[in-house]
């Protein structure tokens, strides 16, 4: 769908102005508080299916809603109303039953866009289309700007910067808003069957951490202080842990103030949770459970059916690889969480891949990322991480350098991430004062020493499992779009 050139725009805009005084000058209402409504289209369609042409059904409705085709002759006019669901009926308005002044009326005041109001017998036309004689109509709300054409499609930039017109005219995009809905719904569904209770936690926070990202900052006048957007509800949810709920979850929106690109918002949905007495294993567990119920729930099936036709297989039992030896074998050289950095330096630079931060888990998690990542087909956990990027996560209970900790990848992007979580307040401390000398040293992503969340674990927190997967991310796998697409209204500039 093309953009109604301005002139062309501001031209029918002040037409429909006119329109809107003709109404008000007659004692009408261009945007009544209410219209009476007896039915919803969708409801008459269902009723009323499979009728044969010429058919009159002595069923009087009240309906409403756009106009999205408009088709005036001389006695009879034509107009497809659309509801909000997508669900349409035509209207047929005709002399004979509405009367000349009426018709006139009709004629010189309906525009396409407008929110309209009909009533009349539900009947089907001559070539079998369900519709509605109308008896009576009223504007529900005057549209002073032009629908664009309908019978093209929309730029993504003019979808993006005004979903109200893609939601209109594209039934994909009314399907996006009901598929991340009925994915929603069943991860709180599959969370309560498991007895999680669902927490809020602050956006507002006066420290950031629970994750390695950059923060947007602002200032609280009312307490005079310097205040960040969450990157992760990740440290107050332990604080609830601690606390003795042993089963959580939060579905939020977390800010990073970072890049943008097709599988990154710098807001965006995160859906985290805890559980105590379980691991990474456990978490894995979990997750394959919430995006396969998911599934079930946007589709009918494990297996997606993409915006592109292609099907992609989310069911059964996922891989598990460990990081290191994958990486290992795809490579042809053997590194292990002993691999001095000069060697992975070495490699990464015959490679030509560059690394942002020169730590010995970055230069592993970036080779594994060129040798291994492309080749993932089906959903797979990766497990077990280098420590020196996971500071809030368990040393590996038997593997010395790496913690427990996976990603989920699907269709070569990250998904989910899972841990058995760190809860020794010695060794968090540890791993706090590290990052503060990364900080230090002018990382920008690295987490701030945090002096309350470090109080609470020293109350004893039980040993516990957590999650985190971005909901915007979800739908990506349901569907095969991209983020912005997923997004009901992403961040533009």
């Amino acid at each position: 769908m093309t953009d109604t050139p301005a002139d062309d725009t501001n031209e029918q805009r002040e037409v429909r102005l006119a329109k809107r005084a003709r109404l008000l000058e007659r004692g009408e209402e261009a945007y009544p508080v209410a219209v009476p409504i007896t039915d919803t289209v969708a409801a008459v369609r269902e009723r009323h299916a499979g009728l044969e042409p010429d058919v009159a059904t002595g069923d009087t409705v009240g309906l409403a809603g756009r106009i999205v085709h408009l088709r005036n002759t001389g006695k009879l006019c034509f107009a497809a109303i659309q509801a909000g669901d997508g669900s349409r009926i035509q209207a047929m308005v005709s002399l004979d039953e509405v009367g000349e002044e009426s018709l006139a009326d009709w004629k010189a005041i309906v525009d396409l866009g407008d929110q309209l109001f009909v009533s009349g017998e539900v009947i089907t036309s001559r070539r079998g289309e369900l519709s509605i004689l109308v008896a009576e109509w009223r504007i529900a709300a005057k549209a002073l700007l032009p629908l664009p054409n309908l019978h093209t499609e929309l730029s993504e930039e003019t979808r993006v910067r005004n979903r109200y017109l893609d939601l209109i005219a594209r039934p994909a995009a009314r399907r996006m808003v009901l598929a991340r809905a009925a994915a929603v719904a069943s991860l709180r569904a599959t969370f309560a069957a498991r007895g999680y209770i669902e927490l809020e936690t602050p956006m507002l926070q006066t420290q950031h951490g629970g994750a390695s990202a950059r923060p947007f900052v602002t200032h609280s006048n009312a307490f005079d202080t310097e205040l960040f957007l969450r990157i992760a509800p990740e440290l107050f949810l332990k604080r609830a842990v601690v606390g003795g709920l042993e089963r959580v979850f939060e579905i939020n929106r977390n800010f990073r103030n970072e890049g943008a690109d097709s599988t990154h918002s710098p807001e965006f949905t995160m859906l985290e949770s805890y559980e105590t007495y379980s691991d990474y294993d456990g978490i894995a567990d979990l997750v394959q459970d919430l995006v396969q119920n998911a599934a079930l729930a946007v589709g009918g099936s494990t297996t997606v059916t993409w915006t592109d036709g292609t099907e992609f297989d989310l069911g059964g039992e996922w891989d598990r690889i460990s990081m290191y030896p994958s990486l290992s074998a795809a490579s042809g050289v053997e590194i292990t969480p002993d691999t001095p950095l000069e060697e992975l330096v070495a490699l990464a630079d015959r490679l030509e891949i560059e690394v942002a931060h020169p730590i010995r888990g970055k230069y592993v998690e970036e080779l594994w990322e060129h040798f291994v990542k492309p080749s993932l087909e089906r959903p797979t956990f990766v497990m077990d991480f280098p420590v020196d990027t996971s500071p809030l996560v368990r040393d590996h209970r038997t593997i010395p350098g790496v913690v427990e900790k996976f990603d989920l990848y699907v269709r070569g992007f990250e998904l989910a991430t899972g841990y058995s979580e760190l809860i020794d307040p010695i060794v968090q401390r540890q791993r706090f004062v590290e990052q503060a000398t990364l900080a230090a040293g002018g990382d920008p992503e690295a987490m701030r020493l945090d002096e309350e969340f470090l109080r609470a674990l020293e109350f004893a927190m039980p040993p516990t499992g957590g999650l985190g997967m971005g909901i915007d991310r979800l739908l990506m796998a349901l569907t095969g779009e991209g983020v912005r697409e997923t997004i009901l209204f992403p961040l533009v500039k």
